[in-house]
Formats: structure tokens, C-alpha cells, sequence
């Protein structure tokens, strides 16, 4: 019998005097988070949610997601994660998708706002019974009129609670995926998924019993704020610094206020992080505490890795993992010589392979060339997508789950990733992978960051364009860009079209959207 609540329980036992959550001048001990997060789980079963029952809650990093999440669990029942950013009638899907039968929502203050639209979506979705706002204030009155805020729900709820016990097996999240392809769609999750993730996950960062300290910028709805900082956080008793929303300038001063000796982030945050580095001061206090540094959600351009060691003197540690994959399936060995551009090598239980269209497994050459998709088989693989057995039929084959994403791997076992299948540029018949080519952009003194995608062609098919951030004060006109990419790459790959840009789009875990340039 398993309960991913165990991480949060052990830790308040063992450390309950330790801050466990820190946001701005607010501190938390392990023992207090522990004592709300059994007020929500008496609440919960008071207000009739069984073990098994969907659970949904929207909240940016702010002390009471961790309260709610493990409140969630202790009672028996499924978290269900939603993104912040969600408006009114995509929150009804998901509550309806989902069948949840409660909703905790944040209210939103400091231009975090989610309250009237989410609780639109609630009033779509009959099946969901409960809802619960939760205010800045945990005092303050209902901004909603006929709306029950969390604070005074759990009003007289006991602070303690002896978890439901539930089977390993049993679902424990249902996390949504991004819905680029279309609907999103919901991905179970195990206890003993996340439970083995966040352990693998301690075990290649050597994180500390009561000594680390995190800065949580990713977003703790998302897979990898949750298991990388929050589960495995929790589970060693390390203290977390939340930061709501990623603000570089901020990140820079919380990582020297609170003396942070891990970082996680998408290359985004970590490209942020250098622009905000006011000096070498800066850099050089940082550098003294930080001891861990890791990336994903996106591959780490070589040259940013390279920076990010010059200054802040650690080695970026890369890993790759999906929400169907609880979500770490490779991650580098710090054992090990670094590879920069490698996502590493499957952590400790899991299988990798690389497959065709057909499944069959592509043959290894010596060389490190032969590229196919990425294939995963371990404790880390979804129980199935929620009320989909035809599209997890699709995905998963004899325990293999295949992601979409294709790459290589070198004689000794560490992959790279070359790109989304879904990203491929196919150029006169050639292929072109773009994360190859803006590896190459990026090492331009005067390109800052680059993504790359296919337009359309009346006789290549496809063209390729970049979009281009400057480095501060450089000046150099796309023209420039292309004859130096025409000089660094082949014919069939250079980008034809530059486009110079201030900024890119980016999901809200500082992904580029793609899809949004054209």
C-alpha cells in the first residue's frame, strides 16, 4: 500500500521545524504544511469525496498548491492540475473530461487572476459538486457572491489525519497534456510513478536530507515543478522558495537572499537568469551556494550550457521526460564526463529505445547517427489517458510508450535529441531538424536566442525561417544573419528568411511556442 502523501508525511515527522515553503516573508514549517494539508483532507471526506474521486486545482505557486495537492491525496482521491492560464470554458472541459467532483480555484491577485473565469467553468460542469475559492486572505469574505471560499470551509477542520491507505497502482494524478494536437488529453498517474520519479530524481541530484534549498519557478501544476522540486523536495525535507510567476530580475535576487543551492528551469529561465546578472557581484554570490543546476521542457542549447558554467560555475545537468512519463526518463549522469546537447541517459528502472513508424526498433549503426522516436518502458509510463483506450492503444504497445520526439544515441548510451517529429522540416526532400540549426544561431555574438520552423513553399515545400533575439546593444540586419548562416551550414539547411524579434512566445513553463510564429 502506497500514498504519495508519504513524502510530505515523513518529513514533517522526521524535520517538522524545517521551513518546507517560503514565499516572499511567509514561512512555512513541515509541520504546518502537514496540519493543513489534513484540514483539506478532512474537509474533503466531510463534504463526501471517496477515495478514487477526481480533485481539481488551478493556483500558481503560492503555499496553499502544496497544502491543497497532499490535502488531495491524504484523502484517497486524484489531483487534477490545471493550468492557470485556462479560461473559462477550457476549465469546463477539463472538469468535465475529468469527472471531477470538487474544484479548488485561486482567487488571483498581483495580475494573477483566475477567479471569475474559473469559476464560470465550474458552473458548466453539473457533475463537479463542490467548489472552493481560494483568497489571498485566507479570512477575507467570498469575492463571489454564493461562493465558498477554502478559508471558511475549513473552518474547525481537524489538523490531523490518517491518510487513505490506496494501492500503488492506484491513480494518484491525472495530469493534462499541452493539447497541441488537439484536445488535451489526461494522463494517469500512479503513486508508485511519482513516488519512483521523485526518488530517481534524488538520487541523480544527490539532494540533501534537510540541506537544500530550492528556487520553484516552474509551475507546480506542471509535471516538472512538481515531481522534480515539489515531490523530491519534499521528500528530503529541502526547503522551497516559491516564486509566482518567473521574473529574472526577482529569480536573481531570491537565488542571493535565500542562499539557493538548486535551480530548475526550461533554457528560457536560464537564458533569463543571464540577462539578469547585473555583474560579476552578482554572478559570484550565487555561484558560491548554487549546487545543482537543471534543465527541460525543452533542449538546452550547447552555447547557453557553456555560458551558464562560465558564470554561475555549475554544470547544467539535462534531463527529458513527458507528463506520460511521471515525467523524468533520461537525465545526465553527474557520475559521468558532461555531454553538452545530451539529455543524458534512462534513469535508474527505466528503458529507452528508438523506434520506426511501425514500431520497429531502429538498428545501430556504431556510427550515433540512426535517428528514430523515442520509446519508453518502466515504472515511470502512465496507466493510460483517462476515458481514451483507443488513443492509449496508440501510444503504449507491450509496456512501450511512444512520445513523438525523435533522436539519436552515441556508442555509449547517452541520446540526443534532434527534434519533435511533429517539428521536422522537410526542405526540397531533405530533412531539416530545427533544434540543429538554432544550436548553430545561437553561437553568433550578436543572436541572443533563435527558434526555427517551416512555412510553406511553392516549390521546396517548406522554407525555413528563424526568429531571432539580438543580444543587449548588438546591432546586425537579417541579411547579415543569412550570408553567416550560409557560411556555417549546409545549402539545404541555412534559414532563407530571418526575422529579428524582441521577444518570443512562450507557453506559461517558458516553452517557445512554435506554433505562434509564422
Amino acid at each position: 500500500m502506497l500514498n504519495l502523501s508519504v513524502l510530505l508525511e515523513d518529513s514533517a515527522r522526521t524535520h517538522p521545524d524545517r521551513d518546507a515553503v517560503v514565499l516572499g516573508t511567509r514561512r512555512f514549517t513541515y509541520a504546518q504544511v502537514e496540519a493543513a494539508a489534513s484540514r483539506v483532507a478532512n474537509l474533503l471526506v466531510d463534504r463526501g469525496i471517496r477515495p478514487g474521486d477526481k480533485v481539481a486545482l488551478s493556483c500558481p505557486n503560492l503555499p496553499c498548491f502544496p497544502i491543497v495537492y497532499y490535502g488531495i491525496l491524504k484523502a484517497g482521491a486524484v489531483v487534477v492540475p490545471l493550468n492557470i492560464l485556462l479560461k473559462g470554458q477550457e476549465v469546463a472541459y477539463h472538469l468535465a473530461d475529468s469527472e471531477a467532483k470538487a474544484y479548488f480555484c485561486f482567487e488571483g491577485d498581483a495580475g494573477l487572476l483566475m477567479g471569475t473565469e474559473g469559476h464560470a467553468g465550474f458552473s458548466e460542469a453539473p457533475g463537479c459538486e463542490h467548489f472552493f475559492l481560494i483568497t489571498a486572505d485566507p479570512s477575507a469574505e467570498s469575492p463571489i457572491e454564493g461562493v465558498e471560499t477554502m478559508g471558511t470551509a475549513l473552518r474547525g477542520a481537524a489538523t490531523t489525519f490518517d491518510s487513505i491507505r490506496t494501492s500503488g497502482d492506484a491513480p494518484a494524478v491525472l495530469l493534462y497534456t499541452s493539447g497541441t494536437t488537439g484536445q488535451a488529453k489526461g494522463a494517469e498517474l500512479s503513486h508508485a510513478n511519482l513516488i519512483l520519479n521523485a526518488l530517481a530524481c534524488n538520487r541523480l541530484l544527490k539532494n540533501r536530507p534537510a540541506l537544500d534549498t530550492h528556487l520553484v519557478v516552474l509551475p507546480l501544476f506542471h509535471s516538472f515543478g512538481a515531481t522534480v522540486q515539489m515531490n523530491a523536495g519534499f521528500s528530503t525535507a529541502s526547503t522551497l522558495v516559491l516564486l509566482p510567476r518567473f521574473d529574472a530580475r526577482q529569480a536573481v535576487t531570491l537565488m542571493r537572499q535565500e542562499d539557493i543551492t538548486f535551480f530548475a528551469g526550461v533554457p528560457t529561465m536560464w537564458w533569463g537568469l543571464l540577462q539578469a546578472l547585473a555583474d560579476d557581484v552578482d554572478a559570484e554570490r550565487i555561484a558560491r551556494k548554487l549546487r545543482v543546476g537543471a534543465s527541460g521542457g525543452a533542449s538546452l542549447p550547447a552555447e547557453l550550457s557553456k555560458q551558464v558554467r562560465e558564470r554561475l560555475g555549475v554544470q547544467v545537468l539535462e534531463g527529458y521526460g513527458l507528463s506520460e512519463t511521471s515525467p523524468v526518463v533520461t537525465f545526465s549522469d553527474p557520475a559521468r564526463e558532461p555531454r553538452p546537447g545530451s539529455i543524458g541517459v534512462p534513469i535508474w528502472g527505466v528503458e529507452v529505445k528508438l523506434v520506426t513508424p511501425d514500431w520497429s526498433e531502429v538498428e545501430d549503426d556504431g556510427t550515433g547517427s540512426a535517428i528514430g522516436e523515442i520509446a519508453v518502458r518502466g515504472h515511470n509510463v502512465m496507466k493510460g489517458y483517462h476515458g481514451r483506450p483507443e488513443a492509449t492503444a496508440e501510444a503504449i504497445k507491450d509496456g512501450w510508450f511512444r512520445t513523438g520526439d525523435l533522436a539519436r544515441r552515441d556508442k555509449d548510451g547517452f541520446y540526443y535529441i534532434v527534434d519533435r517529429a511533429k517539428d521536422l522540416i522537410i526542405r526540397g526532400g531533405f530533412n531539416v531538424y530545427p533544434r540543429e540549426i538554432e544550436e548553430v544561431l545561437m553561437t553568433h555574438p550578436a543572436i541572443s536566442l533563435a527558434a526555427v520552423v517551416g512555412v510553406p513553399h511553392e516549390s521546396h515545400g517548406e522554407e525555413i525561417k528563424a526568429f531571432i533575439v539580438l543580444d543587449r546593444g548588438a546591432e546586425v540586419c537579417p541579411d547579415e544573419l543569412i550570408a553567416w548562416g550560409r557560411e556555417q551550414m549546409a545549402g539545404y539547411k541555412y534559414p532563407r528568411i530571418m526575422q529579428i524579434v524582441e521577444t518570443l512566445p512562450m507557453t506559461s513553463t517558458g516553452k517557445i511556442l512554435k506554433r505562434q510564429l509564422t
